[in-house]
């Protein structure tokens, strides 16, 4: 809970202006579905504030019976009885009024979140990669949760809050000024202002408290990290460094800590002399007004009461509105998801399929750089092309291109200049549906979802049968250790697949390219991580996926493509080389032989 809120406290804040104002108004699209509900919902919140001002008149009235000397007790007693019943109705009336402003609040927030977290994810899940290029998942996954979090805090609690300290504030002074000019005056001139550095403090404390917490945090990192790499340590004699840094960490939790200190002692001291001094004041002075008969005793009970309410109006109306700043920020966030530019992805599942891909694909002149380091080129005037069912490997040192080949295939970024022309039209011209549905990749890196191996394979055709799965499986070579796991198809493969070996992995990505049944096929160094005997049995499935298929293989071990139909060597963006593997073995001084026999001298 205290991590929450100091999250809750870093979430910067907008100010209250038309400008922001009218751009978090796109809530209102969510909202108004439930315009009714929510309409009931502050109708019962203002009743609930009424009752809330009638309480300290009636208290007023009943605390003020007592020490009448003017009224026998018969009276006295037959008033005070009416005046218990009508307070009892009062409660009642206000659980009932709190009841249903709360449920609805509460329904009209979820109807509306819910709508916002779809559109907010529809919107992520369709967004370009240059989006994904420039910023960190843990941003965007924070705008779907911390921020909708807050936006769902604000309202169902925090709007309301604000709306009914606010009508228990003004309905409150109005009340205490038509009771006693004089005590208004008083309790205006003072009681507002030690609210508001009452909040001040606080806010204070809680920030030493914050930075204190982030601080021991560090520390607790610096202990783990040296103790987990407690060899690392020892080997390089550096016990005297980490222990200097932890006792530099812990001298920093020191001094927050006792600054922290000073201010609790000073609020501690403030509400003392200053706060609990100034209320005494009051009481002491409607007291004189009662004794000198300026001032009747139930005035002055239910001004005490109206100035308790005021007070601590006053004192919370200024956190609730911080809040809202910090929802209206997050509001802010969450709209520019929703409104941002996405790709032009179908999303109707029952869409007819088109005609396949032939496979003929022609690199023309391709010119890239990436969105995030525009002035660096990867590919300067790269140009290939590959027949229907070729096999085409590139190669080329790190850093050559190699990848980025394949991203501009699947149209994940698109060329400063050039074209990739894909049966006679431009890649373009073609859907991105289209041209996704005919293409499938098995990465390097094989991420896999946390459900079941069925699912994970399903995944490259979300509505095939278990048989089509099954046969998947088999054409990946992965159906003999699938059927030896205990659960068979439905083993839970762990988040990212962790309960798989690299080879079972890659394999299951196998199944799910052949699943899918792409005419154009692209294999991102899908070998180059695993052992020798892995390598063997995914290759094997790798040579059975490529039949009959336009395959672009990105190879790091070269022994892997020699029956490539074209290889194209990339060095530095540049297309150095084409050729078999036969072809370029015999340049002497081409980089493709140099490469090949540098890897024959490290094996």
């Amino acid at each position: 809970m205290a991590k929450k809120n100091r999250d809750k406290d870093k979430l910067p804040k907008a100010k209250f202006n038309k400008e922001n104002l009218a751009s978090a108004a796109g809530i209102l699209k969510f909202l108004l579905p439930h315009k009714w509900k929510f309409l009931l919902g502050m109708l019962f919140l203002v009743l609930t504030s009424a009752t809330a001002l009638i309480f300290p008149r009636l208290m007023g009235d009943l605390m003020g019976l007592v020490g009448s000397k003017n009224i026998n007790k018969t009276d006295l007693q037959t008033i005070a009885n009416g005046l218990g019943i009508k307070l009892f109705v009062l409660f009642g009336l206000q659980a009932v009024f709190s009841f249903f402003r709360v449920v609805l609040f509460v329904n009209v927030t979820e109807n509306t979140l819910r709508g916002l977290r779809i559109a907010a994810y529809n919107q992520l899940i369709r967004m370009p990669m240059v989006f994904f290029s420039r910023n960190q998942v843990s941003e965007l996954n924070s705008r779907i949760s911390t921020d909708i979090n807050q936006i769902q805090d604000t309202f169902t609690t925090n709007i309301a809050e604000f709306i009914r300290q606010l009508i228990i504030i003004i309905g409150g002074i109005v009340i205490i000024c038509y009771t006693s000019l004089k005590l208004a005056l008083i309790m205006l001139a003072t009681i507002p202002i030690l609210a508001l550095l009452t909040v001040y403090f606080g806010r204070k404390i809680r920030g030493y408290a914050s930075s204190t917490q982030d601080e021991v945090a560090k520390s607790n990192i610096i202990v783990g990290e040296s103790l987990l790499g407690i060899t690392n340590v020892k080997s390089f004699t550096n016990e005297a460094y980490e222990i200097e840094r932890y006792t530099a960490s812990t001298r920093n939790i020191l001094e927050l800590a006792m600054k922290g200190g000073i201010a609790r002692g000073a609020f501690f001291s403030f509400i003392i002399f200053c706060l609990f001094g100034t209320i005494v004041y009051i009481v002491w002075y409607a007291t004189q007004l009662t004794i000198s008969d300026a001032l009747p005793a139930k005035d002055m009970m239910s001004f005490l009461f109206y100035t308790v309410f005021v007070s601590a109006s006053i004192g919370g109306i200024a956190e609730q509105y911080a809040q809202i700043q910090r929802a209206l920020g997050a509001t802010q966030r969450v709209l520019e998801l929703i409104n941002g530019d996405i790709e032009n992805i179908s999303l109707d599942v029952n869409t007819p399929a088109d005609k396949r891909f032939e496979g003929k694909v022609d690199f023309k002149n391709i010119e890239f750089s990436y969105p995030t380091r525009k002035e660096f080129k990867v590919l300067k005037n790269v140009s290939f092309s590959a027949e229907k069912g070729q096999t085409i490997a590139i190669v080329g040192p790190s850093g050559s291109g190699k990848s980025t080949l394949a991203s501009l295939l699947l149209r994940f970024y698109e060329p400063q200049s050039g074209e990739i022309i894909i049966d006679g039209k431009k890649s373009t011209e073609h859907t991105l549906t289209k041209l996704r549905e005919q293409m499938a990749i098995v990465p390097q890196d094989v991420l896999l979802f946390g459900g079941s191996i069925r699912e994970n394979i399903a995944y490259g055709k979300t509505g095939a049968t278990f048989d089509e799965i099954t046969e998947a499986a088999k054409k990946a070579n992965a159906y003999d250790f699938i059927m030896s796991f205990p659960e068979k198809f439905e083993t839970i493969v762990g988040e990212r697949g962790i309960q798989l070996s690299g080879g079972q992995r890659q394999r299951i990505a196998i199944a799910r390219a052949v699943l899918k049944n792409p005419s154009i096929l692209i294999l991102d160094e899908a070998t180059s991580s695993l052992d020798s005997e892995s390598e063997r049995v995914v290759q094997e499935a790798l040579d059975k996926l490529m039949e009959n298929r336009t395959s672009f293989v990105v190879a790091h071990r070269l022994s892997t493509i020699r029956k490539a139909n074209i290889i194209v060597v990339l060095e530095k963006g540049v297309v150095v080389e084409t050729g078999t593997h036969e072809e370029l073995m015999r340049n002497e001084n081409g980089l493709y032989k140099s490469l090949v026999r540098l890897q024959y001298e490290l094996q």
